[in-house]
């Protein structure tokens, strides 16, 4: 039976197992899917003993995906782009790091907001980790002239600004709102607002431009504090499913074999369980 897990610190709110499952079902194949709560100081030595246990890969939350990638010994071109890898399987015997996140959340974001010209506007990303960098990338090669990160270590901005290049500025913490003012985007690439997380995420988006977009990768609750606020003052949204859903066909394709459909019958059933808390 062919096996895979998800790992993250804290990973009890993933839906993946759900995703999966509904795949291994729907294509009648024998695999499971697993959570795994790994502790940041355990990645490493959980990522090299996984072959020993019978799996197959994995996917990779927060807060690990920056050191599953360094654990990788191959890395395909979009993890070596961000640094960060959410897939893993083995190929040719070695451990092989993948990032799905970027390419799912601007598939998903053109669906949502269809008005929204990646090519005509700056994006301002509140985060710096590895969702945050797979999403600047996406962006960038996109087409978006600016994108502006605000993270709460300026440090960790500054790098990630200058991993991206000249089109990329770093920003206080501090000063998320008011840089955001003419944005396109506003985007929540950290975990703040996430139920069972490490708190809310606080943004004033008074001084928001009227069609600015707001988006969120947290997915539980469904809709986040932030994207609650940014329906109430009438601007359009973008929740966090939709990106967890298309992120996770490539790895179901490395592990099980099969190139899985990402169906309306599926988002509802996640849909259904968030909504059961």
């Amino acid at each position: 039976m062919i096996q895979a897990c998800i790992i993250g610190w804290p990973v009890a709110h993933s839906r993946s197992p759900l995703i999966h499952g509904y795949w291994l079902q729907k294509y009648a194949i024998a695999g499971r899917y697993l959570k795994r709560p790994v502790r940041p100081e355990d990645v490493a030595a959980f990522l090299r003993g996984m072959r020993k246990e019978g799996l197959a890969g994995c996917n990779v939350t927060l807060p690990h995906k920056q050191a599953a990638y360094a654990a990788a010994a191959r890395k395909t071109p979009a993890a070596r782009a961000v640094m960060a890898a959410n897939t893993l399987w083995f190929e040719g015997g070695q451990l092989t790091a993948h990032n799905t996140d970027g390419v799912a959340f601007l598939a998903h974001l053109r669906a949502c907001a269809p008005r929204f010209d990646a090519s005509s506007n700056a994006v301002s990303i509140l985060g710096a980790g590895g969702a945050a960098r797979a999403i600047m990338h996406a962006l960038l090669r996109s087409g978006v002239g600016e994108v502006r990160i605000f993270n709460r270590t300026r440090e960790r901005a500054d790098h990630v600004a200058r991993h991206f290049g000249a089109r990329c500025k770093a920003y206080d913490w501090c000063e998320r709102a008011d840089r955001s003012r003419e944005v396109g985007a506003l985007i929540n690439a950290t975990s703040l607002g996430m139920k069972g997380g490490p708190g809310a995420l606080e943004v004033d988006l008074t001084q928001l431009a009227d069609d600015c977009v707001v988006a969120d990768v947290v997915y539980v609750p469904l809709i986040t504090p932030l994207l609650a606020a940014a329906r109430a003052r009438g601007l359009p949204i973008v929740d966090g499913l939709g990106m967890l859903l298309h992120q996770a066909v490539p790895g179901f394709r490395q592990w099980f074999g099969v190139l899985p459909e990402v169906d309306e019958e599926l988002r509802g059933l996640l849909v259904k369980d968030i909504e059961a808390g």
